[in-house]
């Protein structure tokens, strides 16, 4: 009889919240439950003023509710208490009304079982909109870009991981998706200081961005070339150095880089996404011929950002990488994959963490970019052709001529004559084709 009893109270057994997560991301701000087990749950909304409120049947609080920041556009703050002697109820209070998305999550390698309660505002607006660039690419060879600053070349700087995908963890606790984001942020600040560059941030905080979103922001933004950072890692403590890969159609070139493009994709999964339910789409995408030129482009980009963190430090290997990273196959915006050093390695975690170290390699990844700009820049797009590049001093420059475009519009673009500018590049006549680079005259 006492054993049927001790059975009965273990089937019984209450479910527990072990940690609960608050993201904010430009579509909406997410909580995240961490429970013990399958909880089933209730969710509805009251007014004057605006809450929701949300029951978790035969439940019980083992962690504190986080703070949540003050300048979450939805939520004011979270509380929770015990309904009914044995149940949970959670309630949060809200700055307007909103629209909640829930859904379970089963365990995986790196989580238990979760609850994820998305919540968008009511009158349909986002929580917080992408920041994208206020021109499209073909606008950018018209004269478009930030105010002040004329035509601009748009690289999309994607820091890897973020929310609930933390990527690798370093030996002293250092997460991947912290490193990234900080080596992003350096990154950005140096390409918008130079002329003729933006940078577009694809994820520019603490949260998750799906890996199929993450091409879909570059290519809304019609970036000119994409670049994903990341921060390796593996078994052997020992590895070091830092990589650089471009996509490959057959698969990964070497073992490491399979493991990689399985762990880098394995992210959706964490997010909440399956990433296998759309390999018919992104087969038919990869099956643009389109792609062929953008890979050979990624590839000369990767080979100039893998020369210049040469020689800030040790690479891993000396050539270009390989592999089947689901992030880099848009189909029309050369793309590659960073590995800044492995934060499995000790020391190369240190120099992660340090401000300076991830100035250097942000300084790395621009010196790589600039170089493969002067050798392939986009059409229309007027360039430094000083011996430096982009050094300010005066410098000849060039436009590379678009669809479009005429002898008198570029002439009127850039505030010369026709005859001077028929004069500096040797013309005879107003006949212009599209790839050619022009020589703009210093005046008229």
């Amino acid at each position: 009889m006492l054993l049927a009893v001790s059975v009965q109270c273990v089937c019984a057994e209450q479910a527990s919240v072990q940690g609960t997560r608050v993201w904010t991301d430009p579509e909406k701000t997410r909580l995240v439950f961490e429970t013990s087990s399958a909880i089933t749950h209730r969710i509805f909304p009251l007014d004057e003023p605006d809450r929701l409120v949300i029951d978790l049947d035969d439940a019980t609080m083992q962690s504190n509710l986080p703070k949540v920041d003050l300048g979450d556009p939805v939520l004011v703050g979270l509380r929770g208490g015990v309904r009914g002697g044995s149940h949970l109820r959670i309630v949060l209070d809200l700055k307007q009304p909103v629209r909640a998305k829930s859904f379970a999550l089963s365990p995986n390698e790196r989580y238990g079982h979760r609850l994820i309660i998305d919540l968008t505002p009511k009158d349909g607006s986002s929580v917080r909109r992408v920041a994208l660039p206020s021109f499209p690419n073909s606008g950018v060879r018209n004269g478009g870009g930030r105010p002040g600053r004329g035509p601009a070349v748009i690289v999309a700087i994607d820091a890897g991981h973020g929310g609930e995908d933390p990527g690798a963890i370093g030996t002293a606790g250092t997460l991947e998706k912290d490193v990234t984001l900080a080596i992003a942020r350096e990154l950005a600040k140096l390409i918008d200081r130079e002329p003729g560059l933006d940078a577009l941030m694809i994820r520019d905080g603490d949260y998750y961005v799906g890996l199929r979103e993450r091409i879909a922001i570059a290519r809304e933004g019609r970036a000119d070339l994409f670049v994903s950072i990341h921060a390796d890692a593996f078994s052997n403590a020992k590895a070091k150095g830092s990589s650089v890969y471009t996509l490959s159609y057959g698969g990964a070139s070497s073992e490491a880089a399979k493991w990689l493009a399985s762990r880098e994709n394995s992210a959706d999964l964490i997010g909440g996404v399956d990433l296998s339910t759309n390999d018919d789409l992104l087969a038919t995408v990869l099956m643009d011929m389109t792609q062929n030129a953008t890979i050979e482009h990624s590839t000369e980009a990767a080979t100039m950002v893998l020369a210049n963190l040469g020689r800030l430090g040790a690479v891993h290997r000396g050539d270009v990488q390989r592999g089947g990273f689901a992030v880099l196959k848009a189909p029309d915006v050369p793309s590659i994959l960073v590995e800044t050093a492995f934060i499995s390695n000790p020391e190369e975690e240190k120099r992660l963490r340090d401000r300076g170290h991830q100035r250097e390699l942000a300084e790395a990844i621009l010196a790589g970019v600039l170089g493969y700009f002067r050798k392939y820049p986009p059409h229309g797009m007027l360039v430094d052709a000083s011996p430096q590049g982009g050094g300010g001093g005066g410098g000849a420059r060039e436009y590379v001529i678009g669809p479009g475009d005429t002898l008198s519009g570029i002439a009127k673009q850039h505030s010369v004559s026709i005859s001077a500018l028929r004069a500096r590049n040797g013309l005879n006549d107003d006949m212009i084709r599209v790839g050619q680079v022009l020589a703009i005259p210093e005046d008229s």
